[in-house]
């Protein structure tokens, strides 16, 4: 297996906020800017619709790369290869969200996917530096996430309401119940509930367990609100506008 696929990388670890960090998120920040202002300047339907599919498409692949990868250098394991992580589910959702042109699901990845991405990128739960794989696919899976929310809010138009912001808060809790119970039985750690990950993330700034916990639940909720803001406050703006005399 080539040295760039080994799980005895010995190329150079990860280094947060490294050049090669650093460039990544800079490089996902221009794609998604081109993009939008590219898809806002077609006028054919089909290259939009065409650009959806090719998006889900990638979602799903990388996440098929990444189950391979585990498979093929022993790595895979119930309790922390299934994709259901926020961040892990939110791919999913955002495949069928392209390809349905779902808001249902839109009001879901609009808050889980730039909670949950916008966090992994910032703090990767990895240590594998570039150039070997596991780089390319966290940068790849978790851009494409945002990518999916960036082009169904500034290129579709969808928009979240104060609504969408209290569905998803519920929606998650409910989530996080349903996989703490699997944590429970297959020894996992999805949603980082049972123990901490073992890179520097945010959640090392929130206590002990099972404190942190807690705390990830204001933490989640200030974060919602801080993405619905502009939403809410355009929203007020124009209620406040004087309405035009008849």
């Amino acid at each position: 297996m080539s040295k760039f696929f080994s799980i005895d990388y010995l190329e150079g670890d990860f280094v947060l906020f490294g050049f090669s960090h650093v460039a990544a998120l800079v490089i996902a920040v221009l794609l998604n800017v081109g993009m939008v202002v590219w898809l806002r300047r077609v006028k054919n339907e089909h290259v939009r619709v065409g650009f959806r599919y090719a998006l889900a498409a990638l979602l799903i692949l990388q996440e098929i790369s990444l189950s391979l990868w585990r498979l093929s250098t022993g790595t895979w394991t119930i309790g922390e290869s299934l994709p259901l992580h926020l961040c892990g589910i939110a791919v999913i959702l955002s495949a069928i969200m392209l390809v349905n042109d779902s808001y249902f699901l839109y009001e879901l990845t609009y808050f889980w996917g730039f909670g949950g991405a916008i966090q992994a990128m910032l703090t990767p739960d990895m240590t594998y530096g570039f150039p070997h794989y596991r780089f390319f696919q966290v940068f790849v899976s978790h851009g494409a996430i945002i990518a999916a929310t960036v082009y169904m809010t500034f290129v579709v138009r969808y928009r979240p309401t104060l609504k969408s912001l209290w569905k998803c808060f519920w929606i998650t809790n409910g989530y996080m119940v349903i996989i703490a119970l699997f944590n429970l039985l297959v020894g996992g750690n999805y949603l980082f509930i049972c123990h901490k990950p073992a890179t520097p993330s945010l959640i090392d700034a929130l206590g002990p367990w099972p404190w942190y916990v807690l705390s990830l639940e204001g933490v989640g909720l200030g974060f919602f609100v801080i993405y619905y803001l502009p939403f809410g406050i355009k929203d007020l703006v124009t209620a406040r506008r004087p309405k035009a005399s008849t």
